[in-house]
């Protein structure tokens, strides 16, 4: 390989001295009218050997040795004319040193010649790889006709990219971009047609195959409204990565990549109180409990990033443990990290860890979370959520743990089933132990989770992988959504604001209807929807709303330092009555009496109204 390198290389010098030569003879022709006198190529013929070596020394230097110019693009023909102009300019002033002098005019007649010369010759060896790879392409004659949204930077990158590797088989067809002065130019031989408005009728006019949302730094409400307008097409619809993904400040058609759902969700990147948080978890010994669920594994990955001391991840569930772990030694993640198999309706052993950790955080990620098979089994959910949450105050407050924050849901909210009946359980049991104790315990309250263990998402994908049909209880339900990071970035940030006994409220913006979810996933797959994939209406499920509510009437919402944290006025419970209630409770679980166990919780929580179907579906006809 290094002798193919040193070869090509010596053969690229060659032809550029033949090349700085002959610019300089044609440079003559043109100025003596191709009569060129004897006296005045005599001083261009004793000087040749320093005008040449003058060249390769600045070629060499601008590395125009070096680069592959059969992927040449304008940067490296910017090169080559730098590295031109340069070397004239050296001549022009070595010339004022001989006598007689060598014409000004040829060298620079002779410099414009050098750059088209050995720019064209350089430019050419892209000409012909490009038609070498038009005649072996595998796919030729089925390009993809693309239309890019975005005439910047990022849009001029990819369209030469395209028109530079053959292989990936795209045509660049037009441009679209919502500044009024672009519209009718050309950028990077393509015409900018048109604004968002023209998207839908140009992508018919020009039989266009795929759109292409090339704007790196573009905000998520701006990208929905972007891809709602291009589902209306038909086209299959890509995006290249936001600007704080692009590493290397480059865009590359390895970079694209599909729509995916979080995109519809409009969302714009979290913005946090770095300094916040990190105040409060850098050099502290922080325990996450649920470490390896969906929403507690995130909290990890975030939590490292701010240094502390060490971190506790415990977790009953061994295999979700061990892929975080093999996650984190694999990507090489540096910190004091520990991985705890326990569970926390241990209450003995959970007192031995907080013991031996003396954790000055504790994040409570550890739930049951499954409404319908939480209906099926009171007693689980109240053993694992209200119990185990019992135990980690219990013993937070015994070993002084600075701050408790707990995960929530809006499923807490007026419940109708037994999984939100106990998280307000749960929620009652910190407001009230934070009247009585130096830790600080808040929770934080949000919706469901895009791609979290069992959520919508991840059923409806594989039901469309199977071909159907997509299942969804009931026409008109929707709930609140937000993805994975977005929740655990806002939990670090709710603890920020933690002052003791607050119910934090995520704002998970509008609801989303599950039957428009399940149609633009069928669309992103590139189905149509009651055509290629059915959907079908199985009714609500015992213990499930039609509409999620965010926060109870009788707690307020007020707004926190962050737009997207609201915190709602607290309102206690005296805890040793909750704990005449809660262990009547324990009685009634440990008979295992379902009935019993849900009039037991319509008395703890008044809000908790048991699900009736027959009421529901009166309501929606």
């Amino acid at each position: 390989m290094e002798v193919i390198k040193t070869t090509r290389k010596y053969i690229l010098m060659f032809i550029d001295i033949i090349l700085i030569n002959l610019s300089y003879i044609l440079a003559y022709w043109f100025r003596f009218n191709f009569d060129i006198p004897t006296h005045e190529f005599y001083v261009f013929k004793n000087n040749a050997i320093i005008i040449t070596i003058t060249y390769l020394l600045v070629f060499y230097l601008f590395k125009l040795y070096k680069n592959l110019w059969s992927y040449a693009s304008i940067d490296e023909f910017m090169l080559v004319i730098k590295a031109c102009v340069i070397s004239d300019l050296l001549i022009i002033i070595y010339s004022f040193t001989l006598l007689p002098r060598l014409p000004l005019s040829i060298s620079i007649l002779a410099g414009i010649i050098s750059i088209v010369l050995v720019g064209g010759f350089r430019m050419s060896f892209r000409i012909v790889r490009r038609h070498i790879d038009l005649k072996t392409s595998p796919n030729k004659g089925i390009s993809k006709r693309v239309m890019i949204i975005g005439a910047g930077k990022a849009g001029t990158m990819i369209v030469n990219e395209m028109k530079m590797c053959s292989q990936a088989n795209y045509i660049p067809i037009a441009f679209i971009d919502d500044d009024k002065y672009k519209i009718g130019t050309y950028i990077a031989g393509i015409q900018v047609m048109g604004t968002r408005n023209d998207i839908v009728p140009l992508s018919k006019k020009l039989n266009i195959d795929e759109i292409l949302i090339a704007i790196a730094s573009i905000d998520g409400k701006t990208k929905k409204q972007l891809i709602d307008i291009c589902k209306k097409t038909g086209c299959k619809v890509k995006l290249i990565p936001g600007i704080y993904e692009i590493i290397d400040g480059k865009v590359s058609l390895s970079k694209i990549r599909e729509v995916n759902f979080e995109d519809l969700l409009g969302r714009d990147a979290v913005k946090l109180d770095m300094d916040g948080i990190s105040d409060y978890i850098k050099e502290r010994v922080v325990m996450v409990t649920g470490g390896g669920g969906s929403i507690g594994s995130e909290l990890c990955r975030q939590i490292i990033k701010f240094k502390p001391k060490e971190l506790i991840i415990l977790d009953n569930y061994e295999n979700n443990v061990y892929v975080l772990q093999q996650e984190f030694q694999r990507n090489g993640v540096k910190g004091d990290i520990k991985y705890v198999i326990a569970s926390v309706r241990d209450k003995h052993k959970i007192d031995g860890i907080f013991n031996k950790y003396k954790p000055d955080i504790v994040f409570h990620a550890a739930a049951h979370k499954h409404v319908p098979l939480m209906e099926g089994n009171p007693s689980e959910a109240i053993k694992n959520n209200v119990f185990g949450t019992l135990n980690l105050v219990t013993c937070a407050h015994k070993h002084n743990v600075k701050r408790f924050v707990m995960i929530s849901t809006d499923k807490a909210v007026n419940p109708t089933n037994i999984m939100g009946a106990t998280k307000r359980v749960c929620e009652m049991i910190i407001q009230s132990m934070d009247k009585r104790s130096k830790t600080q315990f808040v929770a934080v309250r949000f919706g469901n989770v895009l791609g979290s263990n069992g959520s919508v998402v991840p059923v409806f994908i594989d039901q469309i992988k199977n071909g159907g049909p997509v299942t969804v209880t009931h026409k008109d339900i929707n709930r609140f959504f937000m993805t994975i990071p977005e929740a655990a970035q806002l939990v670090l940030q709710a603890g920020v604001f933690a002052k003791g006994g607050e119910i934090f409220v995520l704002d998970m913006e509008k609801p989303v209807k599950i039957y428009d979810l399940a149609c633009d996933l069928i669309r992103l797959s590139g189905y149509i929807p009651h055509e290629d994939i059915e959907i079908k209406f199985i009714g609500l499920r015992p213990g499930e709303k039609l509409y999620e509510e965010v926060l109870t009437e009788e707690e307020g919402l007020n707004q926190t330092a962050h737009k997207k944290i609201f915190v709602g006025k607290p309102t206690f419970d005296d805890f040793d009555n909750l704990m005449v209630k809660i262990n009547e409770l324990k009685e009634i679980v440990e008979k295992d009496d379902s009935e019993k166990i849900i009039s037991k919780l319509e008395q703890i929580v008044p809000t908790y109204k048991r699900f009736q179907l027959e009421k529901v579906i009166k309501k929606c006809v």
